[in-house]
């Protein structure tokens, strides 16, 4: 069997660049080997060793600067002041778990809940967005009473034993649920359908006859609205929609995994799937909620999660204490007072703009796409055949590295740069990143 790519082992350091390393870098990575688990990767073939962050920039223990691209958990900037000065002032006064009488988790809950659409209406709490959206494919079986789900070819989800069996993203070693169909992404740059809505939603019912073949009943589909894993594809707003209409119609219900686009990231709207018109039975997210700290929410229809929660207690025990709310309502202040939603909006298009500038100058770049501070940058080796060129993204990657920008790639051939910085990303940063990118690509 092919083995499928997989988001660990792309862009990571491998034995055989140890000898290129410098004595302490090297000492590390073998101290590392000796301790850990060896399921861990590192990003780069010359590991970064960091020690400080600030904002959208880092330091390493050399004390040289680097400018983040990738790290949408310090969704707000690493280190914000507002979340620290939050955490702390709670942590001194009481943390514990949600079987006490505690108002922070309920004033939070109302404010949260009120960036959402009416219909959804109760919130629950977890650590981590893989405890999310595990809980969420419970619902979705207990809501429908069946067990099939449906999510994109590369998608990432979760590293429970629920979450991993829907996430192929994590390489061919991890099995799939033998109730999990894959559909293609909705790829507007290699997908020839004039008519991406109903292409996708044909996808998905294609999968739902197939589960349906197979004694299977359909239980939900799970995705994230900017399909990150697969590449960013953020299509056109409002496409989604055909394809949600035949998740309805067939007795299942849709998964809104926000753990990336979600928080104002996507710039046109606080939420991502809101880009498309489209109201979710559940909306799942992860430790961006709380810029980091271990937080994550279920948000559902109170029809919906009745089902499940009606019959079957639930206890998260750290889920929801009050040091981790405290974060993640720092967060939503942060986000309305410093108006990031549309300072997503501004600057990631005014980055977006730059990089299509940059792709006339270099024919291995074959498309740009994003949604505010969340964007694909896709490398071929030929830009008439959209042939992904893998080899070359991952050398840019290394180039990037060296001129201290982070980031990673994404995409079924691990060929699409996936630029992902904390929102407090500023106008000034693009001429580093772009200015680096240029270099990289021109081979400097």
């Amino acid at each position: 069997m092919a083995t499928r790519s997989t988001i660990m082992d792309t862009n990571s350091f491998r034995a055989e660049h140890a000898q290129a390393l410098d004595k302490d870098v090297r000492a590390l990575t073998e101290r590392r080997s000796q301790l850990l688990g060896e399921s861990y990767r590192l990003f780069y073939r010359n590991p970064v060793h960091l020690v400080r962050g600030q904002g959208q920039y880092l330091w390493d223990a050399a004390g040289d600067k680097y400018l983040d691209v990738y790290n949408n958990v310090a969704s707000i900037g690493h280190c914000h002041p507002a979340v620290i000065d939050a955490v702390q002032a709670q942590m001194s006064q009481l943390n514990t778990h949600t079987r006490y009488l505690h108002e922070r988790i309920l004033d939070y809950s109302t404010d949260l809940l009120s960036t959402l659409p009416p219909q959804i209406n109760k919130a629950m709490y977890m650590c981590t967005g893989s405890e999310a959206n595990d809980l969420a494919i419970r619902v979705a079986r207990s809501y429908s009473g069946g067990t099939g789900i449906i999510v994109s070819r590369e998608a990432y989800h979760g590293t429970s034993d629920l979450t991993s069996g829907a996430s192929p993203a994590l390489g061919s070693g991890q099995p799939l649920a033998a109730t999990t169909r894959l559909v293609a992404a909705p790829d507007r740059y290699r997908v020839a359908d004039a008519d991406l809505g109903a292409w996708f939603a044909a996808q998905i019912q294609r999968q739902i006859d197939d589960m349906a073949a197979h004694g299977i009943k359909f239980a939900g589909f799970l995705a994230d609205s900017i399909f990150s894993s697969d590449g960013v594809l953020p299509g056109p707003a409002g496409y989604l929609r055909q394809a949600i209409e035949v998740v309805h119609a067939n007795g299942g219900i849709f998964i809104a995994d926000e753990v990336q686009p979600g928080f104002a990231r996507t710039g046109d709207a606080f939420w991502g799937f809101a880009r498309h018109g489209i109201v979710p039975d559940i909306v799942t997210t992860g430790k961006p909620m709380g810029n980091g700290i271990p937080v994550s929410g279920l948000l559902a229809r109170a029809e919906v999660l009745a089902a499940f929660s009606d019959s079957i207690p639930y206890f998260n025990t750290f889920g929801g204490n009050p040091v981790s709310i405290a974060a993640a309502q720092a967060v939503l202040k942060v986000i309305r007072e410093e108006r990031l939603q549309q300072h997503s909006r501004e600057v990631g298009g005014k980055l977006l703009q730059e990089l299509q500038q940059l792709m006339q100058r270099h024919d291995s770049i074959g498309d740009v796409r994003g949604a505010g501070l969340f964007i694909g940058l896709e490398l071929v080796s030929d830009r008439a055949a959209k042939t992904p060129d893998k080899t070359l993204a991952l050398d840019v990657i290394e180039k990037l590295r060296a001129q201290r920008v982070l980031t990673s790639v994404a995409g079924p051939h691990g060929n699409v740069l996936k630029l992902r910085p904390p929102l407090a990303f500023q106008p000034q940063d693009i001429d580093w990143l772009v200015g680096a990118l240029d270099n990289a690509l021109a081979g400097r």
